[in-house]
């Protein structure tokens, strides 16, 4: 019988990466992505227990970011994956202060899952920390906050929580507010942080902005709509309200439900 010791691996027994952070970016300015990559290095991060990894969009967009930023989560190594955009600056606070931040939220909330520095709790509660271009210190709301959507231009996961971006969505927009929301779903929380970086530039929105709006738009409610969930051994309503929930629970609906699969599957 062949020996399989070499292969079976009980999983406590794996040795812990060496690498504690993954430093992601989806790079179409080469010069640009150079500075940021610098002042990362020069706040701590350093190369001994960070990865740098990029994709190349300088010719094409190879990847767009729905697509490239999943590469970066299935291939990434270290503890925490931070996804940035190639106009940011560490050049205030730096690897320890970030280190306090994240001690600080395993305190407050241990289900955190995705920290950024910009976001929002809800309509017209926006939430930001951050400098602009020219250094100055821009802010909004108390931190730290949780929220529903983050800003793009910087993402720390944590790596354990297995979280992904929507593989039907596609573009350069809204994946802050998709990984948000995949963390709800999972049971995770979302929270901007006061880690004061600079970054270069305010966003812009083009033509692709409000498709991927509508795209996104429609993809949650497919996704949350109601519908009776039957499994091998039960069944029951499930939708994203409450007071949906109670109605078709009542065991009079129940019945007329059960009538009209009963009829629709006879019938298909």
């Amino acid at each position: 019988m062949k020996d399989l010791s070499a292969t079976i691996v009980e999983i406590d027994s794996i040795p812990a990466n060496a690498v504690r952070y993954s430093i992601c970016t989806l790079m179409s300015n080469q010069e640009e992505y150079a500075e940021m990559t610098q002042s990362f290095i020069h706040a701590g991060f350093d190369p001994s227990f960070c990865e740098y990894l990029y994709i190349d969009n300088s010719q094409q967009n190879k990847y767009d970011a729905y697509r490239g930023l999943n590469k970066f989560l299935t291939l990434a190594k270290g503890h925490y994956i931070i996804l940035c955009h190639q106009d940011v600056l560490l050049n205030y606070d730096n690897i320890e202060v970030l280190e306090q931040r994240m001690a600080e939220m395993d305190v407050k909330d241990n289900h955190w899952a995705v920290l950024g520095n910009a976001g929002a709790g809800g309509i017209k509660n926006i939430v930001y920390k951050l400098r602009n271009q020219q250094g100055e210190l821009v802010s909004r709301g108390t931190v730290p906050q949780q929220v529903f959507s983050l800003d793009e231009n910087f993402l720390l996961l944590k790596k354990e929580a297995n979280l992904s971006f929507s593989t039907n969505l596609t573009g350069f927009h809204f994946y802050g507010t998709d990984i948000c929301l995949v963390a709800k779903v999972l049971g995770y929380t979302t929270y901007v942080i006061d880690f004061n970086i600079v970054h270069k530039s305010e966003g812009k929105l083009d033509p692709s902005f409000d498709r991927i709006k509508k795209e996104l738009i429609k993809k949650y409610i497919s996704a949350f709509d109601g519908r009776y969930i039957q499994t091998t051994m039960t069944n029951f309503y499930l939708s994203g309200s409450r007071y949906e929930n109670f109605f078709f629970e009542l065991k009079i609906v129940r019945f007329f439900a059960r009538q009209y699969y009963k009829y629709k599957f006879r019938t298909s």
